[in-house]
């Protein structure tokens, strides 16, 4: 037997430990590693690239719940206050072609693989891309390429050496699902909106780009491919109504006043800052706008700049998966926290010819080995209510939990490629996810569902035991009556006591493998020959109810 690390205790009845490898081969996928005490509990949500399943599993590497889709992803998925996910889905383009990010699909599909909601934004001149961003009111952000023509570029000053075919703008939707397929677009933002340009003088938007940070320069970058700008996630700030975007082939982020109306998006004034649609603030390369140097250029090919929510750690910061593709000293990834400056009104402060700052990151995590660390493209970080933070490598499928002295305490390996989910100890180069979500177990998405463990996702998966940290990582359901499991903890035989009345259809006992160990019709259920640990009762009423508990065997 090898054993990778064992904790036990029975402090007020919780039963904490790590992972018992009891197969002497080392993972390749699923659970690699489980510090007990360390963690956040709850539940991580991924959509693999090359699957059309999303899959919601516990720190212990169990499946908890799937959804089916159609498609594989296009390419985020959010899990809703209301047990639903919210997913998009990659469909097939003869425009939009030059990588996976094209999606074109967003669908509401229920926590019983119903979809509640279907719409396709794609056609030959628009389609949704990489993000979306469920809103507090129930809408929806959407990121969109906007196909612009040749003469529409030459138009707003675009250098005819940098244009190929065509040209996409960026563009952010609001939209308000309506009915099962339809929407409302309540607000929208574009990019090509907000420009300026030094290469010709005959247009409108000519000027001095260094005066005009709050505008993108349409000449900065030498590239000639239509996606020369390639944003690559859309996220919302509640508190601040900003909407922040990632401009990944420009290496910066740019944040925009959500509080105006479409129309005031569009132009240079009105909402609450007075600016319109024009940047409030961007970082990470002040080449851009010609208020530095390469030297001066902090992201390389970022995604997924998220705000750390209020009470957490470096709360209200931004929080950006850096994938350090081209960076100097050798591609490596990081995850940066930055510290925006902010006035008393609230506004974002620059000092006339110097960048946004700062100059200097508030936290950065690298591994000590920097080329171990390498998402080339794809990835995410975030800050857990502990101070932990979870990162997707995506390109690997690897997923990890630091602490705040960045040790490592968690990590899991996507097992699901093309082919569905690969037996453990072999690997696959195919296991990418753009994207992974922590929710955790007190999310309102848990509410009035079960949430057993399930085996782990991968096939052939080696024995291993692994708890959580406390009882509360399994919900336990309460519906009209009552259930007592006495004794808990138990040496072998416990009762189930039903009040109210009900009787005794089923019980069933699982262990931390979701290997049934026991079904019976009996209310006394005898676990002398099961080994000491925790397992999961699932009682079946004759009502058709059912109620799933803990039980410590010691």
């Amino acid at each position: 037997m090898n054993k990778i690390c064992f904790f036990l205790s029975c402090i007020s009845c919780n039963i904490l430990f790590s992972i018992i490898n009891i197969n002497a081969q080392t993972p390749t996928v699923g659970l690699i590693s489980h510090l007990s005490g360390s963690l956040d509990d709850g539940y991580v949500l991924f959509a693999p690239i090359h699957s059309d399943t999303t899959y919601l599993i516990d720190k212990c590497g169990r499946e908890i719940h799937k959804w089916a889709s159609g498609n594989a992803p296009g390419l985020s998925a959010y899990l809703l206050s209301d047990g639903s996910i919210l997913r998009t889905e990659a469909l097939m383009s003869t425009v939009f072609n030059l990588n996976g990010a094209a999606g074109g699909k967003i669908q509401k599909i229920n926590w019983d693989g119903s979809v509640s909601w279907s719409y396709t934004l794609h056609t030959a001149t628009e389609t949704q891309n990489h993000d979306i961003y469920p809103l507090p009111n129930g809408n929806i952000l959407v990121s969109v390429w906007v196909v612009i023509s040749d003469s529409q570029a030459i138009a707003a000053g675009r250098n005819p050496a940098l244009l190929g075919s065509s040209l996409w703008s960026a563009e952010i939707m609001e939209l308000q699902p309506v009915g099962t397929s339809s929407d409302n677009i309540v607000w929208q933002w574009n990019l090509w909106d907000h420009l300026i340009q030094d290469f010709d003088s005959t247009k409108s938007n000519y000027g001095v780009v260094a005066d005009h940070p709050e505008l993108l320069n349409l000449n900065f970058t030498a590239s000639t491919s239509p996606d020369w700008i390639h944003q690559n996630a859309v996220i919302y700030n509640p508190g601040l109504d900003q909407v922040m975007i990632s401009a990944h082939n420009l290496s910066e982020i740019y944040i925009v006043d959500h509080s105006t109306t479409t129309a005031a998006a569009a132009s240079h004034s009105g909402g609450i800052h007075g600016k319109g649609g024009d940047f409030l603030y961007r970082w990470g390369n002040p080449q851009a706008y010609n208020r530095g140097a390469a030297t001066d250029q902090k992201l390389f090919l970022q995604h997924n700049p998220t705000w750390i929510p209020q009470g957490y750690k470096d709360a209200g910061k931004i929080m950006i998966f850096n994938n350090g593709n081209g960076r100097p000293g050798g591609n490596a990834s990081s995850v940066d926290i930055i510290n925006p400056p902010v006035d008393s009104l609230g506004n974002y402060t620059i000092f006339t010819g110097q960048p946004f700052g700062p100059s200097a990151l508030d936290w950065t995590y690298m591994n000590v080995v920097p080329a171990d660390f390498y998402a080339k493209s794809m990835g995410s970080a975030q800050r857990l209510s502990n101070g932990n933070t979870l990162v997707d490598a995506a390109t690997t499928g690897d997923f990890f939990e630091i602490d705040s002295m960045k040790n490592t305490v968690w990590e899991y390996i996507n097992p699901v490629d093309s082919t569905g989910p690969v037996s453990q100890g072999t690997t696959s180069a195919s296991t990418q996810v753009f994207r992974c979500v922590f929710y955790p177990d007190s999310s309102s998405a848990f509410t009035g569902v079960v949430l057993t463990p399930g085996n782990p996702i991968e096939q052939n998966p080696y024995p291993y035991i692994c708890s959580l940290n406390s009882t509360s990582g399994v919900a336990e359901i309460k519906m009209n009556q009552e259930i007592t499991v006495f004794p808990n903890p138990t040496s072998g035989y416990f009762n189930i006591d039903l009040e109210n009345g009900e009787v005794t259809k089923s019980v069933e006992v699982t262990n931390l493998l979701g290997q049934t160990v026991c079904l019976s019709t009996s209310q006394e259920i005898n676990l002398s020959q099961e080994p000491v640990g925790l397992y999961f009762i699932k009682v079946t009423t004759r009502n058709g109810n059912f109620i799933t508990v803990k039980l410590v065997k010691n």
